[in-house]
């Protein structure tokens, strides 16, 4: 027992020191005091078009104290940034995180954030201005469900040519995007890796390492045959002489045949049983064999390698600008360090020990939407049930008044023709 728990104090204290030689960039709760540290842009202010963002947890959490900023209203953009310590990637690993909540029905639109690099004029940030890094979640309907990953290299953007695709439902998701000084990346979601790779291979920043050689062709002594005829096997012999078919030795002649009228009776045939059709020499496995010939990779003469591919500009903003047709996506615990291990603590301290609580509220909130969308429906029903008897009385009412009216002209004329 005392030895376990001396392993668990050196475990510890290797955390301990491990966080210690890490680096927190910024790092942001939206805890009091978060608007001192955030700007909200004026960017499509004067077309009436701007959205801002409200500081709350949502309508279901797992610790309601834990806030985030939420968009709002509907069919708005929203922009704004931070401004955060200047910060270069170069011989150091880039660590991007931070949680999002799609509680509304989004239908379209962005939930990703933005590293920004230079000098950005914060109250007119907004769609237009360049980016080093956009990481996050856009969802248009039900075909676009894509978590995008574009870096910004020599003033271009190039998006990750991987289908990564992000998380649709309702409750808070965590991303995290990795990038190491050996142009390698790992994309998490909720502490899991969703994918990984290199920048060589899975963006068209530079041309490929290797190409095919496509004026290539097969050595006409490659041999593709995986299995070839036994050279030893022989046929046996005699093998050729064995029928396909033989008498039944069960048959009998038919008392009623006559041979006479018939004439001679032979017995039916029946598969021979020591028939093995027609001889094939035994299959081995070719020696010779090479695998079926591709064409070669060759070294691209055109590749030149840049060993900063992985380097963005020193960082110096990090901003949320999105369009969204409904709002009400709960943006919460940016994160921007060099240590992936101190990324995964943060998700564990946050997160993970709210995801079932926040999963039951959204259970409970559930409950009551679709209680209340049970009651307005009934009451359409009853609504609507009442309207249709009101205007059945109202068509009788019509009815007789007319058939009242008809029979009165009627006694008045019958009056007339007997004065007459």
């Amino acid at each position: 027992m005392a030895e376990s728990s001396q392993f668990l104090l050196l475990l510890l204290l290797c955390l301990s020191l491990h966080l210690a030689f890490s680096e927190v960039i910024f790092e942001e709760r939206f805890e009091d005091g978060w608007k001192s540290r955030w700007v909200r842009s004026d960017w499509k202010s004067s077309e009436g078009k701007a959205g801002s963002f409200k500081h709350t947890a949502g309508k279901w959490s797992g610790d309601p104290d834990d806030k985030g900023i939420q968009t709002y209203p509907d069919a708005k953009h929203y922009a704004i940034s931070a401004k955060i310590p200047e910060f270069s990637n170069q011989n150091r690993t880039l660590v991007v995180q931070y949680s999002i909540k799609f509680e509304q029905d989004i239908e379209c639109g962005g939930g990703y954030i933005k590293l920004l690099s230079g000098y950005v004029n914060q109250k007119k940030f907004g769609g237009d201005t360049p980016y080093s890094l956009m990481f996050g979640p856009d969802i248009c309907g039900t075909q676009t469900k894509k978590l995008h990953v574009i870096l910004s290299y020599q003033g271009q953007n190039y998006p990750i040519k991987k289908d990564l695709q992000c998380e649709t439902d309702k409750l808070t998701h965590v991303y995290t995007f990795i990038l190491r000084p050996d142009a390698t990346y790992s994309v998490l979601v909720d502490n899991r890796e969703r994918e990984s790779g290199s920048m060589y291979t899975d963006w068209d920043i530079l041309p490929p390492r290797k190409i095919k050689a496509i004026h290539a062709k097969k050595p006409k002594d490659w041999d593709e045959r995986e299995y070839i005829d036994d050279p030893d096997s022989v046929k046996p012999e005699g093998y050729d002489s064995i029928p396909a078919e033989i008498p039944d030795p069960k048959a009998k002649e038919p008392d009623t045949w006559d041979e006479d009228e018939d004439g001679p009776w032979k017995p039916p045939k029946i598969p021979n049983p020591k028939y093995k059709g027609p001889w094939k020499p035994k299959r081995i496995k070719n020696p010779n064999y090479q695998g079926k010939w591709k064409i070669p990779w060759i070294d691209n003469p055109d590749f030149e390698d840049d060993p900063d591919l992985y380097v963005l500009k020193p960082l110096k903003y990090v901003g949320i600008e999105v369009w969204q047709v409904k709002a009400g996506s709960v943006f919460d615990n940016v994160l921007i360090c060099d240590d992936p291990e101190y990324a995964k603590h943060v998700v564990e301290e946050t997160w993970a020990k709210n995801k079932e609580a926040e999963k039951e509220a959204f259970e409970e909130a559930e409950k009551v939407r679709r209680a209340q969308e049970e009651e307005e429906s009934r009451r359409a029903r009853e609504e609507g049930e009442q309207r249709r008897r009101d205007r059945d009385r109202d068509r009788r009412h019509r009815y007789r008044d007319r058939y009242r009216e008809k029979y009165s002209r009627h006694d008045i004329m019958d009056d007339y023709h007997d004065e007459l």
